[in-house]
Protein backbone atom coordinates (compact mmCIF):
# COMPACT_ATOMS: atom_id res chain seq x y z
CA UNK A 1 0.00 0.00 0.00
CA UNK A 2 1.22 3.34 -0.59
CA UNK A 3 0.13 6.91 1.46
CA UNK A 4 -1.71 7.67 -1.19
CA UNK A 5 -3.93 4.30 -1.45
CA UNK A 6 -4.32 5.22 2.37
CA UNK A 7 -6.02 8.87 1.46
CA UNK A 8 -7.81 7.58 -1.31
CA UNK A 9 -9.22 4.49 1.40
CA UNK A 10 -10.37 7.52 3.77
CA UNK A 11 -12.29 9.31 0.77
CA UNK A 12 -14.45 6.56 0.29
CA UNK A 13 -15.63 7.30 3.85
CA UNK A 14 -17.52 10.22 2.40
CA UNK A 15 -16.03 12.14 5.36
CA UNK A 16 -13.71 15.03 5.81
CA UNK A 17 -9.92 14.06 6.38
CA UNK A 18 -6.81 15.89 6.79
CA UNK A 19 -3.04 14.41 8.22
CA UNK A 20 -3.00 14.94 11.53
CA UNK A 21 -4.48 18.44 12.17
CA UNK A 22 -6.73 20.96 10.82
CA UNK A 23 -5.28 24.36 10.86
CA UNK A 24 -7.01 27.25 13.06
CA UNK A 25 -10.23 28.56 11.52
CA UNK A 26 -10.50 25.37 9.36
CA UNK A 27 -11.83 22.99 11.11
CA UNK A 28 -14.86 21.22 9.50
CA UNK A 29 -18.33 20.37 11.32
CA UNK A 30 -18.72 17.07 12.95
CA UNK A 31 -18.20 14.53 12.19
CA UNK A 32 -14.57 14.50 10.86
CA UNK A 33 -11.41 12.80 10.63
CA UNK A 34 -7.83 12.80 11.44
CA UNK A 35 -5.10 10.75 10.43
CA UNK A 36 -1.21 9.99 11.15
CA UNK A 37 1.61 7.53 11.31
CA UNK A 38 2.78 7.55 14.59
CA UNK A 39 5.60 5.23 14.62
CA UNK A 40 6.64 2.29 12.61
CA UNK A 41 7.17 -1.33 13.33
CA UNK A 42 9.64 -2.37 10.74
CA UNK A 43 10.36 -5.93 9.87
CA UNK A 44 14.03 -6.56 9.47
CA UNK A 45 16.72 -9.65 8.19
CA UNK A 46 19.66 -9.50 7.04
CA UNK A 47 20.24 -6.50 9.21
CA UNK A 48 18.21 -4.17 6.59
CA UNK A 49 14.74 -3.18 6.67
CA UNK A 50 12.84 -6.03 5.04
CA UNK A 51 9.22 -4.47 5.09
CA UNK A 52 8.36 -1.10 6.03
CA UNK A 53 5.65 -1.59 8.52
CA UNK A 54 4.14 2.16 9.37
CA UNK A 55 1.07 2.51 12.84
CA UNK A 56 -1.68 3.91 10.97
CA UNK A 57 -4.30 6.21 13.26
CA UNK A 58 -7.57 7.12 12.54
CA UNK A 59 -9.04 9.50 14.69
CA UNK A 60 -13.05 10.21 14.01
CA UNK A 61 -14.31 12.90 16.19
CA UNK A 62 -18.21 12.94 16.41
CA UNK A 63 -20.82 14.96 18.53
CA UNK A 64 -22.51 12.27 19.48
CA UNK A 65 -21.76 8.67 19.67
CA UNK A 66 -22.36 7.69 16.13
CA UNK A 67 -22.23 3.76 15.97
CA UNK A 68 -23.76 3.96 12.53
CA UNK A 69 -20.57 6.22 11.36
CA UNK A 70 -18.55 4.07 13.50
CA UNK A 71 -19.54 1.33 11.19
CA UNK A 72 -19.67 2.91 8.19
CA UNK A 73 -15.67 3.51 8.56
CA UNK A 74 -15.11 0.09 9.97
CA UNK A 75 -16.73 -1.63 6.65
CA UNK A 76 -14.21 0.63 4.42
CA UNK A 77 -11.63 -0.29 6.22
CA UNK A 78 -12.71 -3.93 5.93
CA UNK A 79 -13.32 -4.00 2.39
CA UNK A 80 -9.69 -3.15 1.72
CA UNK A 81 -8.19 -6.34 4.01
CA UNK A 82 -7.58 -3.83 6.84
CA UNK A 83 -7.06 -4.80 10.35
CA UNK A 84 -7.51 -2.38 13.26
CA UNK A 85 -8.59 -1.85 16.71
CA UNK A 86 -10.28 0.68 18.29
CA UNK A 87 -10.25 2.50 21.51
CA UNK A 88 -12.76 5.52 22.41
CA UNK A 89 -12.76 8.58 24.98
CA UNK A 90 -15.03 11.53 25.16
CA UNK A 91 -12.97 14.92 25.17
CA UNK A 92 -14.62 17.09 27.52
CA UNK A 93 -12.78 20.64 26.22
CA UNK A 94 -13.81 19.96 23.18
CA UNK A 95 -17.69 18.67 23.75
CA UNK A 96 -17.03 15.92 21.07
CA UNK A 97 -16.11 11.68 21.19
CA UNK A 98 -13.03 10.50 19.54
CA UNK A 99 -12.91 7.01 18.14
CA UNK A 100 -9.22 5.88 17.62
CA UNK A 101 -8.61 3.90 14.69
CA UNK A 102 -5.10 1.88 15.26
CA UNK A 103 -3.76 -0.28 12.01
CA UNK A 104 -0.45 -1.41 11.04
CA UNK A 105 0.20 -1.15 6.87
CA UNK A 106 3.36 -2.21 4.80
CA UNK A 107 3.99 0.87 2.66
CA UNK A 108 5.68 0.01 -1.03
CA UNK A 109 6.00 3.13 -2.36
Amino acid sequence: MTFEEVKQILNETGLPFTYYSYPVGEVPNLPYMVFYYPNTENFGADDVVYAHISVLNVELYTKNKDFQTERAVESVFESHGLFWDKSESYLDSEHMYEVLYEMEIVING
